[in-house]
Formats: structure tokens, C-alpha cells, sequence
């Protein structure tokens, strides 16, 4: 009997470090499966460690800020060269680049592909001419991908209202890409903070606009001066190569001011989730947001923007607040009523967001829809025993 090759699937995005930290399981699964996985990001910290794990990285230079033809049709063009050298059964495409050109260049390469939605973002918060080009780039590639999974229903909604998808019949419902529950689990001794003095929130992500940022300093500004108790911190990347980037100046403006404490960037960022007595993110509109899947796995309250993606993840009055998006004063009354809440009504909102992610969020049915979905349209079998088999399909 003719032994199967070795499967092979690309992962290719506009950051290593989102599907080292994003997808961590996913990419253990198929290598646990002898499955030959290579990322295809810039290179960043975490090449290093996706290596570590049997990753082969190859670095790609992608300019997400900015629409310069010629640096895209460059994209477009290195990745049809990197698919027509490596031949891989199947790739998987994250965030808007690599979405759009890798989609037409896997078809250029006539390989099979999968487009992963991870959120929106400027194309559908904005009306500018770049994101009317997106959007007109989108239809043309969305017709070549195998399927096109969204993170929310109301991602796949918009795309179906605006007529983007050649073929409507390929879009899947994933309904986020999970959490693993044991790697973000409560903290054993977070019960010993109820006597603590404070009230620290803090904010994780890149530092753009579009996440609030700015309404959540502002809310600080005012909080401040009520709570002295107080405290707001910033954890994440500054400056980066996206049109609603933070500047570092503007940062240090905040810090001087003592409106916010910034943290830096964190490889880990479990302590400060374990830290802090709620998770903040006032985002214009999020994919399913990964900040709040950890904070809630770690029994965290949340206050979050009432849009696409958060709602997905808080229930409003029963695992934290929503608010209206880019509304400072509406944030501003829901951190009030975290910070007026005593320590037990808090730890109770997160102890339900727990259970919310284990009943929804759990990693192991994200990890179960790759597996079965590589089985599909290769034509080989990942058994859950770690062997690709033979089944009755043929790959083309």
C-alpha cells in the first residue's frame, strides 16, 4: 500500500506573534499529527519560539499601513513564489493582506486556501477611499478561497449586505478561534486581593484609536479625579504599522499627565490579567476579540464596547458591562460601576465569564474544525490518535 505523504499547511499573517499567541494549540495539533506546518509572517521575538515547536518560519514583508499598489502586487507576488516552491496542501490566510493577495496567489499557484476573517477593522469602521478599495478587493478574492471563516455572525452579515462574497455558499461561522482553558485559568490566590486598596483596569492590545484608547484615557482623566483609588494601565505594542497607530509621544502625554500607566509590551500576559480587577477594551468593532477570551478564562470582569465581537463575548449585567462605542461618558458611567462594586460582586461577574468560556469558547472545538476541515479538502484523514491516514478522497 502506497504509504501518504506528510500533509503540509502554511499559516501566513501580517504578525508571527499573533498565530504563535492565537493559535498556539492549532499549530501543537498539527504537529502532534506529523503534520509539516510553515508560517509565513515578518519576522519577529516569536520566530525563535514557533521553531521551538517544529515551525518553520519564513519571513515576509508585509506593509500594513498604507495602500502602495506596487508594494501589494510585490505581496502578491512573493507569496505565489513561496506556494509554487513549497506546494502545500492547504494555507490559511489571517488579516486583510494577506486575505486579499494571498487568496489570489494561492489560486495563481492553484493551491487550495481557507480565508480566516480575524476582524474587520478600518474597512467597515471607516468610509475613506482606502477602505472602498478594500472592500472592491475583497470581492475579487474572496471568490478563489476554498472557505472564508468569520469570528462573529455580524462580520459574515456585513460582508453577505455588501455583496463581497462570489460564493456565499463557502462562508463558515466559527464563532471565535478559542481560548485554551488550562494555559488561561484563574488565578488560586486572586481571592486574597478583596483587601487590596485599589482598583486597577488595564487595557491589552496594539494601541490604536479604533480600540478606544483615546476614550479610555479620557475616561481615566475623569475617574482619577473622583477615585484616587484608581488606577489605569496600558499594556501593548506603540506605533505600529496600522493607520490608527498610537504614537509613543502621544503616550508619554498620557503619563506625564498621571491620567495612565503605561507597561510596555509582554510576550505573557497572564500576570497582568491576574493583576488587575477588570479588563478594558471600548474597540470600535474586534473579530472576537483574544484580550477578552483570556481575561474571561481567567475569571476577569470586562467592560467593553457594545459592536461586533465583544458582544459575543460579555454578556451585558452577567459577565461585565457593555458600552456605547466611541462614547468616553458612557464608558466612563461603567468603569464608575465596576469601581462602586465591591470585590465579590466583581469576582462573581468573572467567575460566569469562566463558565461562558468553557461552555463556548473552549480551544479544543477550533483545534476539531482545522483537523476536519484539512481532512476535507486534502482527501487524507488526521485521525485524533496524531497519523495522517488514507481516506477515500484524492487531493488534486
Amino acid at each position: 500500500m502506497k504509504t501518504e505523504s506528510p500533509l503540509h499547511v502554511c499559516l501566513v499573517s501580517n504578525t508571527a506573534w499573533s498565530i504563535y499567541n492565537y493559535r498556539h494549540g492549532t499549530l501543537n495539533a498539527l504537529r502532534e499529527r506529523g503534520i509539516i506546518v510553515t508560517v509565513i509572517a515578518p519576522k519577529d521575538r516569536t520566530f525563535a519560539l514557533l521553531e521551538q515547536i517544529g515551525v518553520r518560519c519564513i519571513d515576509l514583508r508585509v506593509a500594513s499601513k498604507g495602500t502602495n499598489p506596487i508594494e501589494d502586487l510585490a505581496l502578491l507576488g512573493t507569496l505565489r513564489r513561496h506556494y509554487r516552491t513549497l506546494r502545500p496542501d492547504l494555507v490559511f490566510h489571517y488579516t486583510i493582506k494577506p486575505n486579499i493577495y494571498g487568496s489570489i496567489a494561492a489560486a495563481l499557484a492553484r493551491v487550495k486556501s481557507i480565508a480566516v476573517t480575524t476582524g474587520l477593522g478600518y474597512v467597515f469602521i471607516q468610509d475613506s477611499t482606502a477602505a472602498r478599495v478594500a472592500r472592491a478587493l475583497y470581492r475579487f478574492a474572496f471568490r478563489f478561497p476554498r472557505e472564508v471563516w468569520f469570528l462573529n455572525r455580524d462580520d459574515l452579515d456585513a460582508f453577505r449586505g455588501e455583496a463581497l462574497l462570489a460564493h456565499p455558499d463557502r462562508a463558515r461561522l466559527l464563532n471565535g478561534e478559542g481560548i485554551d482553558l488550562a494555559m488561561y485559568a484563574p488565578d488560586p490566590t486572586d481571592t486574597a486581593r478583596a483587601s487590596k486598596h485599589t482598583v486597577d483596569f488595564i487595557l491589552i492590545g496594539r494601541l490604536l484609536w479604533d480600540k478606544g484608547v483615546g476614550e479610555y484615557v479620557e475616561a481615566a482623566k475623569t475617574l482619577r479625579a473622583r477615585y484616587p483609588h484608581a488606577r489605569f494601565k496600558l499594556l501593548g505594542p506603540v506605533g505600529v504599522a496600522n493607520p490608527s497607530a498610537i504614537s509613543q509621544a502621544e503616550i508619554d502625554a498620557w503619563v506625564g499627565a498621571g491620567h495612565v500607566e503605561y507597561l510596555g509590551e509582554a510576550h505573557d500576559v497572564r500576570p497582568y490579567i491576574a493583576q488587575a480587577d477588570c479588563v478594558v477594551l471600548p474597540s470600535y468593532r474586534e473579530g472576537v476579540p483574544r484580550t477578552l477570551l483570556e481575561a474571561s478564562a481567567m475569571a476577569k470582569p470586562i467592560v467593553a464596547t457594545d459592536v461586533p465581537g465583544c458582544r459575543e463575548v460579555v454578556d451585558d449585567g452577567v459577565t461585565g458591562l457593555l458600552c456605547e462605542a466611541r462614547d468616553a461618558g458612557d464608558l466612563t458611567a461603567k468603569l464608575a460601576a465596576m469601581i462602586e462594586m465591591d470585590a465579590r460582586a466583581r469576582r462573581s461577574l468573572g467567575e460566569r465569564g469562566r463558565a461562558k468560556m468553557e461552555a463556548e469558547f473552549d480551544e479544543r472545538h477550533v483545534v476539531d474544525r482545522y483537523l476536519k476541515t484539512l481532512s476535507a479538502l486534502t482527501g487524507q484523514r488526521v485521525d485524533s490518535q496524531g497519523a495522517n491516514g488514507n481516506s477515500n478522497g484524492n487531493s488534486e
